[in-house]
């Protein structure tokens, strides 16, 4: 019989989120909305500091489209994003019938390349139009070279929107993901370092900021006894009994992220005998990584072996990996719009792989993961 499959990254739950689910159903707030939100909302607002300001919604995408809308991107805009990053990063600029313009990685943390940046700023104002906005992101959990990004945002005053959906939980000289841009989302998938089964959270630096994008993601209701719209709304906003979920898994996380990191460690002190293989991790102690999923380059000329190889042994034995992103300049939607940078990104998604990384993997999970990888380096 077939070992049991062991995820990338499946739900984990603390045992507390049946307690808030059942408080729902006992005060009948199974509808939109209700104290779970709210108590949710205070609950991301005390973990991440920084005075932020916490809307919760049906998704991270959902946040990063209300972002764009709050910073006033508009059809014919040109929005700068990074390339590196799952295709929810993008496709709001879409939405918004805006254009994305996509930026390289730089190879310390694999996120946007502060040197690409600035060069696609000054080209793009000198061939059309100064950018909107800059989506950068916080990829597998590592920050993204903070300093150096907003250094640059503010030397062409471009608002930054942070993509923190993989990044609850890490942190930059000390400060959490989440605070940096003057708008982030995050994201409680249930593949995350904690889900709300589906769900995110718009941050905002300002609790004007934040009841306007409520204010869109309850369909633009105006302040009247009956339903009046003069702007265009969504229907974005969390579920009662998804926060609750939330709720318990808040009680959860710094365990989630210790194991994670564990998880992390692990893999660093399995590899660092086998030559040709690099973990990614932290550049140096300014970066804290919650190591939402930890990743492993292959050189291929040194293993002799490849990252599309080492997936099909893993898959063989039940055991789930994954390619890094496909950088979103290499996506056939997004093809034809302007990328700058060099073969970075592109490089780490041919030579990149996600190894299991959930926080409940157990000691028989490490025992078939370590065997499986000895038998494919060790052949």
């Amino acid at each position: 019989m077939l070992n049991t499959k062991i995820c990338l990254s499946t739900p984990h739950m603390g045992g507390n989120e049946q307690k808030y689910i059942q408080e729902a159903f006992d005060t009948n707030w199974v509808a939109p909305l209700g104290p779970n939100v709210t108590g949710f909302e205070q609950d991301i607002e005390k973990y991440i500091g920084q005075n932020s300001f916490a809307g919760a919604l049906s998704s991270g995408t959902a946040a990063i489209h209300l972002g764009l809308v709050l910073l006033g991107v508009k059809a014919g805009d040109e929005v700068l994003c990074q390339s590196m990053t799952f295709s929810a990063s993008a496709n709001p600029i879409l939405y918004q019938g805006a254009f994305p313009v996509f930026i390289d990685s730089e190879i310390d943390t694999w996120n946007m390349c502060p040197i690409a940046l600035e060069k696609a700023i000054v080209d793009r104002m000198a061939k059309s139009k100064k950018p909107k906005a800059i989506i950068t992101v916080h990829l597998y959990g590592m920050p993204y070279k903070v300093d150096e990004i907003h250094a640059v945002a503010e030397k062409y005053q471009i608002p930054v929107l942070e993509d923190s959906s993989e990044a609850l939980g890490s942190s930059y000289k000390g400060r959490k993901c989440g605070t940096f841009g003057t708008i982030a989302s995050l994201s409680f998938n249930g593949n995350k370092v904690i889900t709300t089964s589906c769900g995110g959270v718009i941050v905002t630096k300002t609790k004007e900021l934040r009841d306007k994008a409520v204010f869109f993601a309850t369909q633009s209701r105006d302040i009247a006894p009956y339903y009046q719209h003069s702007e265009i709304g969504y229907n974005y906003r969390m579920s009662n009994i998804c926060a609750g979920i939330g709720r318990g898994q808040m009680e959860v996380l710094d365990n989630h992220v210790e194991l994670r990191r564990n998880r992390n460690a692990w893999y660093n002190d399995f590899f660092k005998s086998i030559p040709g293989v690099t973990v990614f991790k932290e550049p140096n102690a300014d970066y804290f990584s919650n190591h939402w999923l930890t990743a492993i380059i292959i050189d291929s000329k040194i293993v002799g072996k490849t990252n599309e190889d080492l997936r099909l042994a893993l898959e063989a034995v039940n055991i789930e990996s994954r390619p890094l992103w496909k950088p979103m300049h290499l996506q056939p939607l997004f093809a034809n719009y302007p990328y700058y940078g060099t073969n970075v990104a592109e490089s780490l998604y041919k030579d990149g792989l996600c190894l299991p990384s959930g926080s409940n993997l157990v000691e028989e999970d490490d025992e078939r993961i370590a065997e499986a990888l000895h038998l494919f380096f060790d052949d």
